[in-house]
């Protein structure tokens, strides 16, 4: 599900995000450096990098208290955005717990471009990315099909200045969904953040989107959601239908979540291989190419998460079917440059997309083989192996069932410690709203695939797919029909 604005270059250069971001000065360390004055969650949850094992059950249930009645969300604090001078920037607080049983409050940086009465509350992903930081970028890219309306971006709760905070598990992983952590940093993590670790599911930043609503003084609202924000979009419209006007999803994932066990992804890739490979008319076959290679060098966690990254923005998969036949006669070299390379592209701190947070949303969230997170960690082995048992071959071609077994989102969820489970999503299908998907047929981290199956769930759906684009089509790809789509769908 990456991050939206990733960008790796071939040359072993890297830009994790977007200049702009850099010039807000939102690098790790500003926002360290301002962590009083911006979205720190230090009140309520210790810092990430401690040590200790978790444990190995459920914790038993703190004593309940009486629901306190929440006062009525309320944007503070509103000033002129640093960055973009016609916008302004406030601070929405929302309980940790929104039930009230456990206290403690959470101060969430909003940005808001433009007056309008229509609201448009634009989501990114991860989870783990921030957003108020991007408004700047998207009202210059999208200016003309958002026109009409005003514009909200929010950092999503454990994001941002308010990051969660685990800086072992954050060097491992950096922006990767499938790199393999180490035990060690995963527990490290989980035992950092402690028992509050439970109020980041996506079902609690629902809780804090229909919050913003309220505060921002909307009857309805429409959602742009790009990667894991269209599942934020989801499953908002699954509890809120009466507030959404509509929904656009960019880079889609599934409302009924993202399995790790899911084989569309490893297929797609092979499709995708294939359009590059009739795209230059390459003589060779670069899917039977990358099968020996995963069966030579048993690299095929890495090589996927390779070709997942450079399908981010506008993809750059052009070179990977010569690297391929060549690692497959013996010449691994280049192909090995090339993952190493975007393995060190991805490296990114806990301001720009939080792995604490990442962790303890998907593994809340995450369908797994184990069942539900309140499964203890003692019998999650054997059911993980059990499942693997299962897996045919020619699913997952042209990768191997190891591919799957060392997945990071696998690796660390079968650690984590178990917590209740959310609240499951209300309806096989989506609420009859106006829906826009948009997807790009080079996509490897949300794949098209997935657009085409929340479409046929959308009673009034409407799939754009734009060829040759990759993961995040409104504002990165080259081809204009996604954000011709946008504007004819927002008016």
């Amino acid at each position: 599900m990456r991050t939206l604005f990733a960008r790796v270059n071939r040359g072993g250069r890297t830009r994790p995000l977007e200049d702009a971001v850099f010039r807000s000065g939102c690098d790790d360390g500003a926002m360290a450096r301002r962590a009083t004055a911006a979205l720190a969650l230090s009140a309520v949850l210790p810092g990430c990098g401690g040590g200790g094992h978790h444990p190995r059950t459920a914790p038993a249930p703190a004593q309940p208290r009486p629901a306190a009645a929440q006062p009525t969300p309320t944007l503070r604090a509103q000033h002129a955005c640093p960055n973009l001078r016609t916008a302004r920037c406030a601070t929405l607080t929302v309980p940790l717990d929104h039930s009230g049983r456990v206290p403690g409050h959470l101060k969430l940086k909003v940005a808001i471009a433009g007056h309008a009465s229509r609201v448009l509350v634009f989501l990114t992903g991860g989870p783990g990315q921030p957003g108020a930081p991007f408004l700047p970028r998207i009202m210059r890219k999208l200016r003309a099909p958002l026109r009409g309306y005003r514009v909200v971006m929010f950092d999503q709760r454990g994001t941002g200045g308010g990051a969660l905070r685990c800086p072992a598990l954050q060097r491992q992983v950096g922006t990767s969904d499938l790199t393999l952590p180490s035990e060690s940093a995963v527990r490290a993590c989980a035992a950092a953040i402690g028992p509050k670790r439970r109020f980041f599911s996506t079902a609690d930043t629902v809780a804090d989107l229909e919050d913003l609503r309220s505060a921002l003084g909307a009857s309805q609202i429409a959602i742009d959601g790009v990667s894991y924000g269209t599942f934020v979009a989801e499953r908002y419209a699954l509890a809120h239908p009466d507030q959404v006007s509509r929904l656009v999803l960019d880079s889609v994932v599934l409302h009924s979540g993202y399995s790790p066990f899911d084989p569309t992804p490893m297929r797609a890739a092979a499709r995708v291989l294939r359009l590059v490979c009739a795209e230059q008319r390459c003589r060779t076959d670069p899917v039977a190419d990358l099968a020996a290679v995963v069966q030579r060098y048993h690299d095929g966690l890495p090589l996927l998460d390779t070709m997942t990254a450079l399908s981010i923005g506008v993809p750059r998969l052009d070179r990977l079917p010569a690297e391929l036949h060549e690692a497959r006669n013996g010449n691994p070299r280049r192909l090995d440059r090339l993952v190493a390379a975007v393995h060190r592209a991805e490296g990114a701190p806990a301001g720009i997309l939080s792995q604490g947070l990442h962790a303890s949303t998907v593994c809340a969230d995450v369908p797994a083989p184990w069942g539900g997170p309140a499964t203890p960690i003692s019998a999650r082995p054997a059911a993980l192996a059990s499942a693997l048992t299962r897996l045919r071959p020619e699913d997952i071609y042209p990768f191997d069932p190891a591919t799957v077994a060392r997945n990071g989102v696998v690796r660390t969820c079968v650690e984590w410690p178990p917590m209740a489970e959310p609240p499951p999503p209300t309806s096989r299908t989506l609420p009859p709203v106006p829906v826009l998907l948009l997807a790009g047929d080079h996509d490897l981290s949300t794949p098209l695939e997935w657009a085409r199956k929340e479409a046929s769930l959308a009673p009034q759906g409407k799939l754009v797919v734009v060829p040759g684009a990759g993961h995040g089509v409104q504002s990165r790809a080259k081809d204009p029909r996604a954000r011709v789509a946008l504007a004819s769908f927002l008016r």
